[in-house]
């Protein structure tokens, strides 16, 4: 493992934090700390570390909600940590997109090997936090979307329909693959349930009456956010 590394433990269990502290910095990485979900979110944004270490069991939120938020911006790999055994439970943080899943107790060697496979699988780069294009401004991290600087709320269908249209800013989403990512294989016929909330969305998005600027319609295909400087 390459010097320099970083790792962010996200667990509010002081002596936990300070054992995995002791054996990471050992291996030659920069160790930051989070007691809570939230502040765990806000560090993986502002120190973009190469591997996160998550307990489930947190005091503001599940570790499971905090995983699913990263992984709307983010591709850091995610290391399990917990107390919980069940095989259940680590399927869904495994399908949640979790690489690996560490019970607790631990052995220190085995979760260093396991930490180094997560990083050696990891091939594409985090992703940004914060996207820009115009006047839209969203903020992965905080769940904030902004036109203008003015904050404008959106329903979590219509925050759904705008993650998925940034993350493929620039490119067609055909409405299958919306339908499908929002609200599952089922809909994937129920295009009425599409036009509605694109509608909805672009009425908070848009200003002044325009034609629609931000959302594009590629008609019979699905919809595409133009990306603007």
């Amino acid at each position: 493992m390459k010097a320099g590394r970083s790792a962010l433990i996200i667990d509010d269990e002081k002596q936990i934090r300070r054992l995995l502290r002791l054996a990471l910095e050992g291996a030659d990485h920069q160790v930051y700390e989070a007691e809570t979900g939230q502040a765990g979110l806000a560090e993986i944004a502002y120190r973009r570390p190469d591997i996160v270490l998550l307990d489930l069991g947190l005091p503001d939120m599940e570790g499971l909600k905090v995983l699913r938020r990263l992984r709307e911006w983010s591709d850091v790999p995610v290391l399990i940590l917990s107390v919980r055994d069940d095989a259940d439970e680590k399927v869904t943080a495994l399908d949640a997109g979790a690489d690996d899943y560490v019970t607790k107790p631990f052995d220190t060697a085995e979760l260093l090997a396991r930490i180094r496979a997560a990083q050696r699988r990891s091939l594409t780069e985090t992703g940004e936090p914060v996207f820009s294009s115009g006047s839209l401004c969203v903020d992965f991290a905080a769940r904030q979307v902004k036109i203008d600087g003015e904050e404008i709320k959106l329903t979590p269908t219509e925050y759904s329909l705008l993650r998925v249209l940034v993350q493929n800013a620039g490119k067609v989403v055909t409405h299958r693959q919306l339908l499908r990512t929002i609200w599952g294989e089922k809909a994937e016929s129920q295009a009425q349930y599409l036009r509605v909330y694109v509608t909805h969305l672009r009425k908070k998005l848009e200003t002044g009456g325009k034609a629609p600027s931000l959302i594009k319609t590629e008609v019979g295909i699905g919809y595409r956010l133009s990306t603007q400087p």
